[in-house]
C-alpha cells in the first residue's frame, strides 16, 4: 500500500534498522516500528532516474536516530559535489537525499534525465503501516 504526501523529512527522529538498495533504482528504508518508506522513480519509456553514487555508508546509519533527513533539488545545473557525468538527454535533475546521525552522514545523489516532457522526479512513500500497538 503506498501512501502519497509523505516528505522525507518525516525520517526526521525516527531510528533505521534496516536499508535495502535495489538494483540503484530504489531504496526501501524500515523504522524500528515496522514502518517502511520507499525512495523511487516509476520508469517510464522516455527516461532514466536512478542512484548514481551514494556517498558514506547507509549501514552506518541504523540504529541511531535520524537528525537529518534533507532533499534537495538542483534542475538543469550540476552541482559541484555532483559525480562528473556526461548528460545524454535535453534535460535532467539531481535529487540529493542527505541523511546524518550521531555516528554518520551518508548522501545519496540520484539524477534524472529525459527529453524534457517526462518526470524526473524521485519519490518517497510509505510503502508499510507501523505495527499496532
Amino acid at each position: 500500500m503506498f501512501m502519497n504526501g509523505d516528505k522525507f523529512e518525516g525520517l526526521l527522529g525516527k531510528t533505521l534498522i534496516d536499508i535495502q538498495n535495489i538494483d540503484n533504482e530504489e531504496l526501501i528504508f524500515t523504522v524500528d516500528d515496522g514502518t517502511q518508506y520507499k525512495l523511487y522513480h516509476d520508469q517510464d519509456c522516455c527516461e532514466v532516474v536512478r542512484i548514481v553514487d551514494i556517498d558514506g555508508d547507509l549501514n552506518d546509519l541504523l540504529n541511531m536516530p535520524i537528525l537529518r533527513a534533507e532533499e534537495v533539488t538542483h534542475e538543469q545545473e550540476t552541482p559541484e559535489d555532483a559525480p562528473i557525468l556526461e548528460y545524454y538527454d535535453d534535460s535532467f535533475t539531481w535529487t540529493f537525499y542527505k541523511l546524518a546521525t550521531n555516528r554518520a552522514s551518508v548522501t545519496i545523489r540520484w539524477l534524472g534525465e529525459s527529453n524534457g516532457y517526462y518526470s524526473e522526479s524521485v519519490e518517497f512513500v510509505k510503502t508499510r503501516k507501523e505495527r499496532e500497538a
